[in-house]
């Protein structure tokens, strides 16, 4: 059994849902030589989530996003308001969301059904450059 172990810093990306999968993999080259393993992702931010969802209808990632700010309104009369109004709302959406994902590796890929992909949820209007830490279990 073998680990390897990087940080992936990704480019500043609008407020939104955000296709991540094909970052993940050019961070872990040798993820192909891998027969059986996990994948740990961890993003290193309380106010940007990581999900796994539907990767093929772009509609998905706008109605992701109109549900979660009906969800976690700006508008709500948030006490921590010292960031702007967007940083609270971001930090509920972070944590129904969750800052990790456990992905199975089989053959040289990740194992994600079909129409799966992994998400960035950016949930700041200038959150800036997100980090994760990309964990290779073998």
């Amino acid at each position: 059994m073998g680990w390897y172990q990087t940080q992936l810093k990704l480019p500043p990306f609008p407020r939104g849902f955000h296709l991540i999968t094909d970052h993940v993999y050019r961070a872990i080259p040798n993820i192909h030589s891998v027969k059986i393993g996990l994948l740990h992702v961890f993003i290193q931010h309380t106010s940007a989530s990581l999900s796994i969802n539907e990767n093929a209808d772009p509609d998905v990632p706008r109605d992701l996003e109109s549900s979660f700010n009906a969800i976690a309104p700006e508008s709500f009369p948030y006490v921590h308001t010292c960031e702007g109004p967007d940083d609270m709302p971001a930090h509920v959406k972070a944590s129904l969301l969750g800052n990790s994902l456990l992905i199975p590796v089989t053959d040289g890929r990740l194992n994600l059904g079909t129409w799966q992909g992994i998400y960035l949820c950016e949930h700041r209007n200038h959150g800036g450059s997100r980090s994760l830490i990309l964990t290779l279990q073998t």
